[in-house]
């Protein structure tokens, strides 16, 4: 397994991680909500918004997309989480479980088309995001 910061911006995500690789180098892969298989579940409006980026170099690995959450905005504090990705989906749910014990599930563990999700906020205060691939 391994843990990333992963940035959520409002709408600025593409720019911000351009940015980012114009100043640390590396290789950049995003894939957009209209080129997703969770196209359909947005409006026309966040078709073009970032579903997942990653910024890879030598000095930096972070992960980042736009802002996508339905029932809550963006504000300083809540725009970067700790990303737990590359494990099974059983160590993903222990390691999820463990997290929100007393503490905040914000989006419950579940398969999604991108794979198992969830995210939460322990009970330190600190956001968490934990994915694995389906079927690992």
């Amino acid at each position: 397994m391994k843990v990333t910061p992963y940035l959520l911006f409002n709408g600025q995500c593409l720019q911000a991680l351009e940015f980012y690789q114009q100043v640390f180098g590396g290789e950049l892969q995003y894939t957009q909500v209209g080129q997703s298989p969770m196209a359909a579940m947005f409006g026309a409006d966040a078709q073009h918004k970032v579903l997942n980026g990653r910024l890879a170099s030598a000095v930096l690995d972070i992960s980042a997309s736009d802002w996508l959450h339905p029932t809550e905005q963006p504000v300083q504090g809540n725009t970067l989480s700790l990303f737990v990705s590359q494990g099974t989906a059983a160590q993903s749910r222990t390691i999820f479980a463990r997290l929100a014990e007393q503490g905040q599930i914000t989006e419950a563990l579940s398969e999604q088309p991108f794979g198992l999700y969830g995210a939460c906020i322990d009970r330190f205060g600190v956001r968490w995001m934990v994915h694995a691939v389906s079927g690992v």
